[in-house]
C-alpha cells in the first residue's frame, strides 16, 4: 500500500493506552491517535508533518543519504514500512524500527552514519532517536496542548492575585 502525507504514522505499538499522553510508538498524542478517523486529509497530513520536522532534526544531525533512489529501491526490497511521501531522511526511522536487533550496513542502503555518531551501534542510535523524538513530541504536547499544565497556571495566578487582596 503506497502512503502519503495523510497516511497513518501508527508502527503499532501504542502506549496511550496505557495513559500517555503521547504514543512511545509513532509519537503524536493521544487525542490525535482517538480522532484519526475524525480527522481531515489536511489534519492528518499537519501531524505528519510535525513528526516529519522533529524526525528531519533528529536525524539530520545523525546522518546523510548518498543515495535516495537506492535507499527507496532497498526500502521496497526489504518490504520496510515507510512513508515514501516524506523526506527521505525520515525513512531512517523506519530502517532502524525495522532492523530490530538484526545486523544492518546502512551504507548498502545508500545512507552514512556522520561521525560524531559512528562510535554507537545502530540499536544505540535506534534508541538514542526514539528518546530524542519522544523528548520533542512531548515537549510540544506539555506547551501546547497540555490542559493540566494550563489548569496549574491559572491556580497559579488565583491564588496570587488572593494574596494581593489580602
Amino acid at each position: 500500500m503506497r502512503k502519503n502525507r495523510s497516511s497513518t504514522p501508527c508502527i503499532g505499538i501504542c502506549s496511550t493506552t496505557f495513559g500517555d499522553d503521547v504514543c512511545k510508538g509513532c509519537k503524536r498524542f493521544s487525542h490525535e491517535i482517538t480522532n484519526w478517523g475524525k480527522f481531515s486529509t489536511d489534519e492528518r497530513a499537519v501531524v505528519n508533518s510535525r513528526l516529519e520536522q522533529f524526525k528531519t532534526t533528529i536525524l539530520e544531525e545523525k546522518f546523510s543519504i548518498s543515495d535516495s533512489e537506492l535507499f527507496e529501491s532497498k526500502m521496497n526490497e526489504f518490504s520496510i514500512n515507510f512513508n515514501s511521501s516524506l523526506e527521505p531522511i525520515t525513512w531512517i526511522f523506519d530502517l532502524l524500527r525495522a532492523s530490530s536487533n538484526k545486523d544492518l550496513n546502512v551504507n548498502d542502503f545508500g545512507v552514512e552514519i556522520l561521525p560524531a555518531f559512528s562510535d554507537l551501534s545502530l540499536i544505540e542510535l535506534r534508541d538514542l532517536i526514539n528518546q530524542e523524538m519522544l523528548q520533542l513530541s512531548e515537549a510540544h504536547y506539555y506547551k501546547f496542548f497540555n490542559l493540566h499544565f494550563f489548569l496549574f497556571l491559572a491556580f497559579v495566578f488565583f491564588f496570587m492575585e488572593l494574596m494581593y487582596f489580602l
